[in-house]
């Protein structure tokens, strides 16, 4: 009976997992990547859905920390995101683009801020607090990307963002995640 059980749990478990993937520096989103139902009821031609895992491990000993690893990366979730292809181009396909290559730049920085850290007892608070703070810049910015470029109609402001978004990866090239 624990078998069937564990089966029956492993088969739902593997029914519920969103697909994702991870940013790569050699792979650039294409439209068949949108896999999930347009909303029809937006203005929008399409969304990228993207967001930052993040996960760590904490070693103890004798009631102190004396180490720890962090995970962080930046992921677009194919289910999620989607696209009506009669109202969508390359240069809005760039737009989508550059929303997930924010969020690799975010991820970046979280990677970033944790090299920093020093071992302490309070690190784990340290690794919550520093997660919140860059979904919050995230956020921010991604919005601040869509009202800049009227989401994608400014093409002026698009490339201003593209370019500078770029900059920065470039800048924290040695944060991109080791594969």
């Amino acid at each position: 009976m624990n078998k069937i059980f564990f089966a029956f749990y492993c088969v739902i478990c593997l029914l519920i997992v969103e697909k994702e993937m991870a940013w790569s520096p050699d792979y650039k989103l294409q439209w068949s990547d949108f896999q999930g139902t347009p909303n029809n009821n937006s203005d929008a031609a399409a969304t990228t859905a993207s967001g930052i895992t993040f996960g760590y491990r904490l070693s103890e000993t004798d009631g102190n920390i004396t180490d720890f690893t962090a995970d962080v990366t930046a992921h677009f979730y194919p289910d999620k995101s989607w696209y009506k292809p009669e109202e969508v181009s390359n240069h809005i396909l760039e737009h989508e683009q550059l929303h997930f290559d924010i969020t690799e730049l975010h991820a970046r920085k979280l990677r970033q801020q944790i090299s920093e850290l020093s071992i302490s007892n309070s690190v784990g608070s340290k690794l919550d607090a520093l997660h919140l703070q860059i979904l919050q810049d995230l956020s921010t910015m991604q919005n601040n990307y869509d009202n800049a470029s009227d989401f994608s109609r400014n093409k002026e402001q698009q490339k201003l963002w593209k370019d500078s978004i770029t900059e920065q990866l470039n800048a924290l090239n040695s944060f991109i995640k080791a594969e």
